[in-house]
């Protein structure tokens, strides 16, 4: 069924039904302006969630799903100036700009020493991306970075109000989580950035064993969280990752970045009131 067609009040109603929410029929900003327009992608959506409030209530969802690296939180400093930075003394002679064509090349290249990258503290795969990204393999120069990327120094968060917001989803009684391709790395990092306490679940895929599109780490947090992939929506700024694989395993799902640009929004679309 294309898009267009879902214009109609009782076509979405239909649909929601059938599918366990519209959002997941629903392209990015820019499918949508292929399909009439980004105004109207926004209408839609607020249909769908106004259709949700009359079924299940004020508050759509049960719980609130989000990525970590790009979502949650981003590198302090760009990753290639870090590497030349730190890199110096231990020899690395190539550009920033040379680091980052050579950084993507590498961590776009499929990994074939395992199913996953990730694997427990996930140095194998993180070592490969260092060696291949400043041609430095120097155990103590890769040890460095490691650590560095460890430490709140190194991160930031991407929405400076987020506490406040998930301080009023909890106390709304919206169950939260983070949903990450990550190491092990990630629980002690978001400890150092004092934002674990907003989340119920954190769901690594470390520790899962498995990776986002993969549908089984959505799954595992819904587990852990208590409720049915139609009660929850998953916030992500990767298209593959997030979008299409949260909605792949059964959620609603929304595109950081695109569909929305800070936790305020996503909160007003659930329907939940944050203080000023």
């Amino acid at each position: 069924m294309a898009v267009a067609a879902l214009r109609s009040p009782v076509a979405m109603t239909r649909r929601a039904r059938q599918g366990g929410g519209l959002l997941r029929w629903l392209g990015t900003a820019a499918e949508a302006e292929r399909e009439g327009g980004a105004t109207w992608e926004l209408s839609a959506a607020r249909e769908y969630y106004d259709y949700r409030k009359s079924i299940y209530g004020d508050v759509t969802h049960r719980a609130l799903l989000v990525d970590a690296v790009g979502t949650l939180v981003v590198p302090a400093q760009p990753t290639a100036q870090v590497y030349k930075s730190i890199g110096e003394k231990y020899g690395v002679k190539y550009s920033e700009d040379e680091i980052l064509a050579r950084y993507r090349r590498a961590y776009e290249q499929p990994w074939g020493r395992s199913r996953l990258r990730y694997v427990d503290d996930g140095r194998p795969f993180w070592q490969h991306i260092v060696t291949s990204s400043t041609g430095c393999s120097d155990l103590q120069y890769f040890e460095e970075l490691y650590r560095y990327y460890m430490t709140e120094k190194a991160w930031k968060l991407c929405d400076p109000d987020a506490e406040s917001v998930f301080q009023a989803l909890r106390k709304s009684g919206v169950k939260t989580a983070v949903v990450s391709n990550f190491d092990t790395r990630l629980r002690p990092l978001l400890h150092a950035l004092k934002c674990d306490h907003w989340f119920d679940v954190v769901a690594v895929s470390a520790e899962v064993a498995a990776e986002k599109p993969n549908p089984t780490i959505f799954l595992k947090a819904c587990e852990l969280l208590g409720v049915k992939p139609e009660e929850a929506v998953h916030v992500g700024d990767d298209r593959r990752n997030d979008l299409w694989g949260a909605r792949d395993a059964g959620f609603d799902a929304s595109l950081w970045g695109s569909d929305l640009h800070s936790f305020n929004e996503v909160a007003e679309r659930i329907g939940v009131e944050v203080a000023k």
